[in-house]
């Protein structure tokens, strides 16, 4: 059997049920709306190159995309921009907390586009006059991405600007460097509506799989970002996208991913096939426990490892 043989007769719900006895990590309360999730909520899915969608029990769970939207707000801006955004912010992986509130010494730029500061930077340069205009780009490449319209949730988008205190220490500060040049609440609006872009794990998945297949969604055909903008992605996804748990994840899970604070994990394997885990409860960097567990079992049965070396 090949790989896609392999993902289509791989037993999700199975995979579900090894998980699910791992009761550690806490739910997060960065904002209400997050506080108040279940913390029993395990969903994961599984999109092969050709477009299959495999799902298992709760995997069409909505939940806010929060952090794992940040490969995908990149990908735009480096579409938009010809990929100058590579001039904006920088790629190397910090050792530090999602918001920590530091720019790269001597540049003024935001250390990588994973973090807060690189994500605010990255939604403010993506095509569009004004806030309104970003938002509606952000929204429309995010539905292209998952191969279906998405929604936002507008009490999680008003919680975020509300209550988003560091984020908006950083716009200030980034600013007063002039890596910034929009006002720093629209900033903040921008990115606070993309993080609460409504998805599921299937959904999240197949955008996983727009980036494994070079930015063309294997679901709808359509090609959404270039070859070399997906490569760029996944390569700051494999180095930043697990924050300073990084280093650990790619020696575990040796997949690119991307985590999240409302649970989600979001994995592209290149060639190959996306991935998304859903499951509140997070460890001390941010990242779903049962969904770090769930994807090195994932890596481990599927030989996805991307520093393994075939037998």
């Amino acid at each position: 059997m090949n790989l896609a043989d392999d993902v289509r007769s791989y037993d999700l719900d199975a995979l579900r049920e090894r998980v699910l006895p791992e009761t550690s990590g806490s739910v997060t309360e960065s904002i209400p709306q997050l506080a108040e999730a279940d913390p029993d909520l395990c969903g994961i899915a599984l999109v092969a190159l050709d477009g299959e969608v495999r799902t298992s029990r709760q995997g069409e769970a909505a939940f806010s995309i929060q952090s794992a939207v940040k490969p995908f707000v990149f990908a735009l801006a480096l579409q938009d921009t010809g990929r100058a955004a590579l001039e904006r912010v920088g790629i190397e992986p910090t050792g530090e907390a999602f918001d920590a509130v530091k720019l790269e010494s001597g540049t003024g730029r935001p250390p990588n586009p994973m973090v807060n500061a690189g994500a605010l930077l990255t939604s403010s340069i993506v095509d569009g006059r004004d806030a309104g205009a970003r938002s509606e780009r952000i929204a429309a490449g995010l539905s292209a991405f998952a191969g279906r319209p998405l929604q936002v949730d507008e009490e999680v988008a008003a919680a975020e600007q509300r209550l988003g205190d560091r984020n908006l220490a950083l716009a200030h500060l980034m600013r007063s460097e002039g890596t910034l040049r929009v006002e720093a609440e629209d900033a903040i609006g921008v990115y606070g509506r993309a993080c609460a872009t409504l998805v599921d794990a299937s959904a999240l998945a197949v955008m996983g799989a727009t980036l494994a297949s070079g930015g063309v969604n294997p679901c709808t055909g359509e090609r959404v970002v270039s070859p070399e903008v997906a490569r760029d992605v996944i390569s700051v996804m494999a180095t930043c996208g697990v924050y300073d748990g990084s280093g650990r994840w790619m020696r575990e899970v040796g997949v690119p991913a991307k985590s999240s604070v409302s649970g989600a994990i979001v994995l592209a394997s290149p060639g190959f096939l996306g991935a998304a885990i859903f499951s509140p409860p997070l460890d001390d960097q941010g990242t779903s426990v049962r969904g770090h567990r769930a994807s090195a079992l994932l890596s481990a049965d599927l030989g996805l490892h991307a520093f393994r070396v075939p037998r």
